[in-house]
């Protein structure tokens, strides 16, 4: 029976415009594009040439510093456009797809991280400490897979799911050739092929968000000591690798929530890895104006518009109110039932588990950092949270590690920074923070 572990810590908030789980299929969109920036730590090295043709698997751009581990093409088609921006940063590969969808061919029957090195697929995965793209000579200790997200209008895995359990459970005997498997499941869940999966260790995790970031589950089944290093891999990579080691062939087709207030009918569509935004919401929004789009999830996303790209790891496209055209009346001080709170200051509270429409608005700029608490109130790792960032913004390496900065990624601290008083951009410093340690550990 599978191990249960209950988490107190956290805040579930309730946005309005939850995906319905019905799955449709998008057409093919006109342009496609890896953009290397979804590749935390990356050095890019571009492989290809405008003009290049190019199959589903052929790789775009390598790592610089670990030239072995490489990018593939979502599509088949023509190299339409290397694009770069200030000191030739690479920004991204763009492909024009031909529709045929022809796919290179991979040989199965050697070894995997041999394989997924060759097929691209290596770069999905994702090293803690610093939450970056793993290297490959590395061991890790373990390989950690969440296959819920409990943020707000995040995918619901278990649609994602439905009909790709053989490619998961192909996915997980893999990695478990590689090392130690965690998967870690919602206590709302109930799919076999999750409960019951074999070749790694099931844990149960039932409490608000963030349970389902896997550094919250890393932190409550083994956490990272110095000198030690675990890879991570999202649930719907594994289904990549499990389609590769079942067909030989890359397919880079995840299952995305369109969701959000914004959108007309929210539910759930097949997307290609760095499709065209535009060719996923256009004709599906309420509005054209005044709507922020984000790519990935309104706690963990990035703005984006119709013309950027499906992220590597995204798993939604959001649609929210922009909140520029906002125009309320005494402003913060009327008393509401449907404005959201996390200390009672509107009389929303008393309504129960009610749907929110909230906008993009900061609602108040940087202010002093005052050591309320507040943080501790959300953050179900065994980590001070507050002391930790303040320890990051002051540059204290000593302090840092002594506080767990090994452990952590962005995205753990979403949650409080949603709840922060003084409107700190968490995410942003924790992210500073871990690229200074690691170039101080190289």
């Amino acid at each position: 029976m599978a191990k249960v572990i209950k988490l107190r810590k956290g805040l579930n908030i309730n946005l309005k415009g939850v995906a319905a789980p019905e799955v449709a299929s998008l057409p093919l969109a006109s342009e496609f594009a890896l953009v290397p920036d979804d590749f935390p730590g990356l050095k890019p090295k571009v492989l290809v040439r405008e003009g290049d043709e190019v199959k589903v698997g052929d790789a775009l751009f390598a790592d610089k510093l670990h030239q072995e581990v490489r990018f593939p093409s979502p599509v088949s088609g023509t190299v339409s456009l290397v694009e770069r921006g200030d000191r030739r940063k690479l920004l991204s590969v763009r492909v024009k797809p031909d529709g045929k969808q022809t796919a290179r061919e991979f040989d199965t029957g050697g070894d995997v991280k041999s394989l997924l090195l060759e097929s691209g697929l290596f770069g999905f995965f994702r090293s803690r400490p610093y939450d970056v793209t793993a290297n490959p000579e590395d061991k890790p200790k373990a390989i950690f897979v969440s296959a819920f997200n409990s943020m707000c209008l995040a995918q619901d895995f278990e649609v994602a799911l439905k009909g790709q359990e053989k490619e998961f459970q192909a996915g997980i005997a893999a990695l478990a050739k590689m090392a130690k498997v965690h998967l870690g499941v919602s206590a709302e869940q109930q799919s076999k092929a999750l409960l019951m999966a074999r070749g790694c260790e099931v844990t149960v995790f039932d409490g608000p968000a963030p349970a389902g970031n896997v550094g919250v589950q890393i932190n409550h089944i083994d956490p990272i000591n110095k000198g030690e290093v675990v890879w991570t891999m999202g649930a719907e990579e594994v289904i990549f690798v499990g389609r590769l080691m079942l067909t030989g062939k890359v397919d880079l087709t995840r299952v995305i929530a369109l969701a959000g207030s914004e959108v007309d009918a929210p539910q759930y569509y097949k997307a290609l890895i760095g499709q065209k935004i535009s060719s996923i919401v256009d004709g599906k929004l309420k509005a054209t104006e005044h709507v922020r789009l984000i790519n990935g999830n309104p706690m963990t996303g990035v703005k984006t518009t119709g013309d950027g790209f499906l992220a590597a790891h995204a798993t939604e496209v959001c649609a929210i109110p922009e909140g520029d055209n906002a125009d309320e009346f005494l402003g913060w001080i009327m008393p509401r039932f449907s404005t959201f709170s996390t200390h009672r200051s509107y009389w929303s509270w008393l309504m129960g588990n009610k749907e929110y429409d909230i906008d993009a608005r900061v609602k108040g700029g940087e202010r002093h950092m005052i050591m309320s608490g507040e943080y501790d109130k959300v953050f179900p790792m065994d980590i001070y949270a507050g002391y930790l960032v303040k320890a990051i913004i002051t540059g204290d390496i000593d302090r840092q590690e002594a506080l767990g900065i090994y452990e952590v990624a962005p995205e753990d601290f979403a949650v409080a920074e949603f709840v922060c008083s003084s409107k700190l951009e968490l995410q942003r410093i924790v992210r500073q923070g871990l690229d200074t340690l690691r170039k101080e550990n190289a």
